[in-house]
């Protein structure tokens, strides 16, 4: 069957009409292809070119198979590169994988009117669809899919679903949508306007009021900032700097701005637009944004959920006054953990900040049934349920024990993954599917009455043979999975720890009203037996480093084995990776392992972490085991150090050596000068940062403050 063939058999003219009908109400559809691959590409190859609106449109796969020459062929792998962006049809070819991150943030580039085909088999088939993109995270193809069953028993009771079936395309029978009151378009809406007008109005006012802006996907943030950078121009600013993840997440903000602006621009580049006045607005990734620091009255943060909150707060107080802009359910996740994270920030440090919401769509109407798919298919909105009564419960009322989420009914699962957004900062479309497919997944749920109160996800890792663990541990070959056993065989040169078979706890989230009663302690306390009644080896976990994280995980038993040298894209901070032993085997590992990072602890702490918050660096330290014990003549340069009469230049290597004697580090950390001592003697900081942290007044304030470490040490502390 070809297209000519196809063609007599569409209705063209009931998809045209249909197209403007969507059109006029503001609304999208999906249009699920099933069956056959090649029929449907020719069923399409005989629509698209009768279709409207098609100057904007994508299709996802192999460009040679685009089934039309005006679509634009990107991978599913560049999705993200059009957030911000509009398109009117995108065909997805879901033969070729299906990356639920990319699927969801596709489809909200979609605009009123828009299509979203999808080729894929029969939904019966889809459970037991050999997915490619699975490959990629590890997954296989032995089981069936509950997350694929899943989205097509949702699609199957989905009115608003197109169905195209490849064998019968005559049969489609398309929507008739009521006639609206009015016809939709694309308007400042009323909330756009009130967020113009509060933009406008905080960056011409007094400093250090931030403003956080906060919307779902298609609501017109970027617009409005855009509207509001050009009237702060026309106003009076002189410098609006833009920063976000990318460059591409603002295309909507400096497109609004440059047509606010109209003849008062000069010049437009890529990253910059130019006034008559000399005023500018301009772009700059965010590390470099920090790196340069330019001046500027205003700073403007597009997309922040998908930035660090460490560079958020170094952002937050680095200029006078900043506006952060984040959508709250999101296909690129941490919607909602960035705003609970983030406020704690700006609660301590600019108390007077200000938020403010949009909550009408701009891009398509109110009720969109696409935007409800989406976010049905994903749980894009899920939302834990807080309305469980633990006024008078008390930790022997909670409820642990295993759990599948496969098995959950929808309203069970929708809170639980709500936990898991709310408690990490990114958490994605794509956790779900993993959650629920990984046959080496391993979940524990707390309970109150039958309402859920805590989860933990865990995994299943390791158990690679001795050859294969021997070219992992080498850099040779890298497995799908198994993340921290590959990653202490590799970074820390032991390849015993990629034979082993450990728990990996993914993810461990308590509901806000439920903390305090040791929840989270008696979560990991169940894995972790659960994982020894398995045979497994050991329980172990790996985070984005933060003090009270770090706490946590030492108060359920693990122990620190290692930090990476690099910082996490997604939270900005050094993953840490602990382990509590189950075997003889991995108890020798961990102390190998343990042993081993404190011998070389004093060459990698400069060289690698000299950022780390020093609160975190001296948990840190105060865990490893001791490897110095200082002799008598090292005990005499403390004491004239102590005195004034060595200088500090001289005396560092002893200062840093005691750093690991034994109980030398349990005891600073409680003290007042940890953080000048963390700074200036293990990270190495010169005395000019020190100052402009506020941690001395200078050099000499500095030293003085050190000196007075060791006299209160040689008089009252441990014995090292």
């Amino acid at each position: 069957m070809n297209p000519d063939t196809l063609a007599p058999l569409l209705d063209t003219a009931a998809w045209r009409s249909l197209q403007s009908d969507l059109v006029a109400a503001g609304q999208r559809r999906l249009v699920l292809l099933e069956g056959a691959r090649e029929l449907s590409r020719q069923w399409l190859q005989a629509l698209l070119p009768v279709l409207e609106l098609m100057k904007d449109g994508i299709w996802v796969g192999e460009a040679s198979d685009a089934p039309d020459s005006r679509l634009v062929s990107i991978k599913a792998a560049q999705a993200r590169e059009w957030l911000g962006q509009e398109t009117s049809v995108i065909v997805w070819d879901g033969w070729q994988g299906n990356p639920p991150d990319a699927f969801a943030a596709l489809s909200g580039t979609l605009k009123a009117g828009g299509l979203l085909f999808w080729l894929m088999p029969s939904l019966e088939e889809w459970g037991s669809f050999a997915d490619p993109d699975y490959s990629r995270t590890g997954l296989d193809h032995d089981q069936s899919h509950p997350f694929a069953e899943r989205m097509a028993r949702i699609l199957a009771l989905d009115l608003s679903v197109i169905r195209v079936q490849s064998g019968a395309p005559g049969a489609v029978i398309l929507p008739v949508l009521p006639e609206p009151a009015s016809a939709f378009r694309v308007t400042t809406t009323p909330d756009q306007q009130a967020l113009i007008n509060k933009l406008v109005a905080f960056g011409l006012g007094r400093r250090r009021r931030p403003l956080v802006v906060t919307a779902d996907r298609g609501r017109g943030k970027s617009a409005a900032l855009g509207m509001a950078a050009a009237q702060l121009l026309q106003q009076g600013r002189r410098q609006v700097l833009v920063t976000a993840p990318a460059r591409d997440n603002v295309t909507a903000l400096f497109a609004h701005a440059l047509e606010s602006l109209g003849t008062d621009v000069v010049r437009a580049e890529g990253n910059r637009i130019d006034t008559v006045s000399g005023a500018r607005i301009r772009f700059l990734p965010v590390r470099d944004l920090l790196k340069h620091r330019p001046e500027a009255e205003v700073v403007l943060v597009d997309e922040a959920a998908a930035i660090p909150v460490s560079l958020l707060k170094r952002v937050l107080l680095g200029w006078p006054r900043v506006a952060f802009a984040s959508t709250v359910h999101g296909y690129e996740g941490a919607g909602r953990g960035f705003a609970i994270r983030f406020r704690r920030i700006l609660d301590e440090k600019t108390p007077h900040w200000q938020a403010q919401t949009l909550s009408k769509p701009v891009r398509w109407g109110e009720g969109d049934p696409l935007e409800a798919l989406i976010s049905e298919l994903f749980l894009l909105s899920a939302e834990h349920d807080p309305a469980v009564d633990l006024s008078d419960a008390v930790a022997s009322k909670v409820v642990i024990e295993p759990w599948q989420p496969a098995l959950a009914s929808e309203a069970e699962l929708t809170n639980a993954f709500g936990l898991l957004v709310d408690a990490h900062y990114r958490t994605t479309p794509a956790d779900l599917r993993q959650w629920l497919d990984d046959s080496a997944a391993r979940s524990w749920r707390a309970h109150v009455n039958g309402k859920t109160v805590g989860v933990l996800w865990g995994a299943v890792e390791g158990g690679l043979s001795k050859d294969l663990a021997e070219q992992v541990a080498s850099g040779k070959r890298r497995i799908r999975g198994h993340l921290l056993p590959q990653s202490l065989a590799n970074h820390s040169g032991f390849p015993e720890a990629a034979r082993l078979r450990g728990l990996r706890i993914v993810r461990v989230a308590v509901s806000a009203q439920a903390r305090r009663l040791g929840i989270g302690n008696r979560l990991v306390a169940a894995a972790a037996e659960c994982a020894k009644q398995e045979g497994l080896d050991f329980t172990g976990t790996s985070f984005g480093g933060s003090a009270d994280l770090f706490a946590f995980w030492a108060s359920c038993g693990l122990e620190f084995v290692r930090i990476g040298l690099q910082q996490e894209a997604t939270s900005g901070e050094y993953p840490l990776q602990m382990m509590s032993a189950h075997s003889d085997e991995a108890s020798a590992l961990v102390q190998q392992l343990r042993a081993r990072l404190a011998r070389h602890w004093l060459t990698l702490v400069p060289l690698n972490w000299k950022d780390l918050e020093p609160k975190l660096l001296a948990g840190l330290a105060a865990e490893l085991p001791s490897c110095y014990r200082p002799d008598a003549a090292d005990i005499q340069d403390m004491k004239n150090f102590g005195d004034g009469h060595r200088g500090f230049r001289l005396m560092l290597p002893v200062l840093r050596e005691l750093s690991m004697a034994s109980g030398f580090m349990k005891w600073l950390r409680a003290h007042g000068r940890a953080a000048i001592w963390c700074r200036a003697v293990l990270q190495g900081w010169p005395w000019s940062d020190l100052q402009s942290e506020g941690l001395c007044s200078g050099q000499r304030d500095g030293e003085d403050q050190l000196r007075a470490v060791i006299r209160e040490l040689m008089q009252k502390g441990p014995k090292v």
